[in-house]
């Protein structure tokens, strides 16, 4: 015989099934029951808020770890985008949410309607935060530009004022150079008129004929010669006569044929046309 043994009554669950009828009209529908131990759900109502699927960006050279999740926010009656950002910590408010849906609010931010689907967090910002970075990197260009021009500005002002010291230094007039009034002074005045018409000689050269003709006084005369006879005589430190001082009486200096330095001077005039230069006179001339 079979061994006797406990038998276990099955557990029952929770939910009991059934069948009840429900009449439509003389015809009977069976329908399943959930027993008394259960629930009916409440319908679901449509969310606000839709979770976007996770977007996984892909670079040129590769899947790249980088993930980014946005939300898709449904619009209802009384919001802005300010309450929205407010409400959702929109990194920049409602400026950074407005540049991220632009397209779909459109040119007023102020106009958005229920239903409207906007797009809050990566998406958005990352657009928001990408025009923010080139709106940035502009500035910063333009900054660099600025301070490079304004640093060339600066450099060229220091090198024009650098190199403009000397001239304006050198800007004020020399001061006029004084000779003494002796036989030195007067040979070195005339060297300078000589200079500035041309006429060649040196100090040795008229120092030495000088020594010669007159022993270096202004006032000398030669009153015995053939020049004397004929009524010209010689006269000052070079012993010109005065047919010959004023043929080459130099412009700029006295017309008196006994001033030292137009006597010198006109009578090296002389010795140039004549000798080539009063330095090649070694006597009487």
């Amino acid at each position: 015989m079979p061994e006797s043994g406990k038998h276990r009554r099955s557990r029952t669950t929770s939910l009991t099934r059934g069948i009840i009828a429900v009449s439509t009209g003389g015809a009977a529908l069976a329908l399943p029951l959930i027993g008394a131990t259960g629930a009916f759900a409440a319908p679901a109502q449509p969310a606000a808020v839709e979770k976007a699927a996770t977007s996984t960006a892909v670079s040129g050279k590769g899947i790249a770890a980088q993930k980014s999740t946005s939300t898709t926010y449904s619009v209802v009656f009384g919001d802005t985008l300010a309450k929205i950002a407010r409400e959702h910590s929109v990194s920049g408010g409602w400026k950074a949410l407005y540049e991220g849906n632009k397209k779909v609010i459109g040119g007023n931010p102020d106009l958005i309607h229920p239903g409207l689907k906007i797009t809050i967090g990566a998406k958005g910002e990352n657009k928001a935060a990408d025009k923010a970075d080139k709106a940035g990197s502009k500035a910063s260009d333009r900054a660099e530009k600025s301070a490079d021009r304004a640093d060339r500005s600066e450099r060229t002002s220091t090198s024009l004022a650098t190199e403009g010291a000397p001239a304006a230094e050198a800007a004020p007039a020399a001061a006029p150079v004084s000779y003494t009034n002796d036989l030195d002074g007067w040979i070195k005045e005339s060297l300078a008129v000589m200079a500035e018409h041309g006429i060649p000689g040196t100090y040795e050269g008229i120092h030495r004929n000088i020594i010669r003709e007159s022993a270096g006084d202004p006032k000398a005369i030669n009153n015995w010669d053939i020049n004397a006879i004929n009524g010209v005589p010689s006269k000052g430190l070079l012993q010109v006569i005065d047919p010959t001082f004023q043929a080459y009486h130099v412009p700029g200096t006295s017309t008196d044929s006994y001033d030292p330095v137009a006597n010198i001077t006109a009578a090296c005039n002389y010795a140039a046309d004549r000798y080539g230069s009063i330095d090649n006179v070694f006597g009487a001339y």
